[in-house]
């Protein structure tokens, strides 16, 4: 999909702005890279145009790049009069990135190489094992795909449900992981395997996601509602993931929707989670008999039937509601769906949103106001291999030196 702002002029992809200064090389380097792949070959004189860098401190990136095997030179373009210009791109073979995606019941790798390709793919069910049973686990299995496809590893990133760290919400219920914490799983898997490991909740993850390969590819502004286990909320805003002081934003399954509802895990007695989420759908089904696994659902949908209609009915009901709330407080271009659920299903959800009015209904418009992900069901999968990438990367759009302490592709020389 290509995204268009409402603005004049704005069709031309955003992009951030490079900075001459060689305190902000990291940055520099940043930029190029992600304009590279974002937009495909380009010439040394079309990258300083468009990051307003000089030639000279893009040639100095170039040369960089390429001797740490991160780009290609692809030759000479042919055109029409003139010395054709040097073409450059990212090279896939550069590096990859591992993404573990942990769940209740299953872990998931993804691996991506540098241009975003997944390489690599696996499911094995994990049922109660604790945190030392696991780690070695993991580590066993990024041993065996850094020698199977021997390309250099920039990073680990981790997914897991959140919220991480409140009393109460944490490790309880169906929906969460007893036992496991982000810092120290971080902490565990990285000492075991010797490379910066990237924790994240699985909304947020999803949401780099759908930045990088998705229906949020040319959208700086948008929000995810992912349907994990449970219902969260992934927010990309000025091309960056929204993560909270805590890494926590974006909770919206404990947003209460039926004063006096359904009791919650959290304490708390209506909660979105109780009624929109893969898990209340299960319950729903395995109340009346019918089969309770998500593969089953789009069976069930074909055949019409009637309890999950009636599920996705009250589902779209109470979301309609959320995704208000949600464009009046972030003001996106876009809010998307996308997560565990079977593309139908999620279509059939979005047919039947009753939106309400707010800051988003606006006639002119160039997006709708809600669309369904374009990265499948294991879109959180793949955003945990998205994490290291999008850290190396991806340039803050304010022109500030990127913040933190993130992984990135290491510079060996000023640029």
């Amino acid at each position: 999909m290509t995204a268009r702002s409402e603005t004049p002029g704005a069709d031309r992809p955003r992009t951030a702005r490079g900075n001459n200064p060689g305190r902000s090389r990291s940055h520099n380097r940043r930029v190029v890279l992600n304009l590279l792949r974002s937009m495909g070959a380009l010439g040394r004189k079309e990258l300083a145009e468009m990051t307003q860098l000089s030639t000279q401190a893009v040639a100095n990136i170039i040369d960089e790049l390429l001797a740490e095997g991160l780009l290609l030179d692809l030759g000479r373009r042919r055109s029409g009069r003139g010395q054709p210009p040097l073409q450059y791109a990212i090279n896939p073979e550069g590096a990859m990135t591992i993404g573990m995606e942990l769940s209740v019941t299953h872990l998931t790798v993804t691996v991506l190489d540098l241009g975003g390709v997944r390489r690599h793919e696996s499911r094995t069910r994990i049922g109660d094992l604790p945190l030392e049973a696991l780690v070695p686990m993991m580590a066993e299995r990024v041993a065996d795909l850094r020698r199977d496809l021997a390309l250099p590893l920039l990073g680990v990133g981790l997914v897991m449900p959140g919220p991480f760290g409140i009393e109460g919400l944490s490790g309880v219920g169906p929906y969460n992981l007893p036992g496991w914490s982000a810092p120290a799983a971080a902490q565990a898997l990285s000492e075991a395997i010797g490379v910066p490991v990237i924790v994240e909740n699985d909304a947020n993850a999803a949401a780099v996601g759908e930045s990088l390969f998705g229906a949020g590819r040319s959208l700086p502004d948008f929000c995810l509602v992912y349907f994990g286990t449970g219902v969260g909320l992934g927010v990309i805003t000025g091309g960056q993931p929204l993560r909270g002081a805590n890494g926590n934003a974006g909770e919206i399954g404990h947003f209460i929707v039926v004063p006096d509802g359904r009791p919650c895990i959290c304490g708390q007695s209506g909660c979105l989670e109780r009624y929109a989420s893969p898990h209340a759908l299960q319950e729903c089904l395995a109340a009346t008999g019918r089969a309770a696994d998500l593969a089953s659902v789009e069976a069930l949908h074909a055949g019409a039937d009637p309890v999950l209609d009636g599920w996705i009915t009250d589902a779209a009901r109470h979301l309609s509601l959320v995704i208000a709330v949600l464009e009046n407080i972030f003001d996106p271009e876009t809010v998307i769906l996308g997560g565990n659920l079977p593309d139908p299903v999620i279509d059939a959800i979005l047919d039947r949103l009753a939106i309400g009015t707010s800051i988003a209904s606006r006639a002119a418009r160039r997006q709708p106001r809600v669309l369904r992900g374009q990265t499948g069901r294991l879109t959180a999968a793949l955003g945990a291999a998205a994490l290291p990438l999008y850290d190396a990367i991806m340039p803050r759009l304010d022109l500030a030196e990127p913040a933190g302490d993130a992984p990135e592709i290491p510079p060996s020389e000023s640029a």
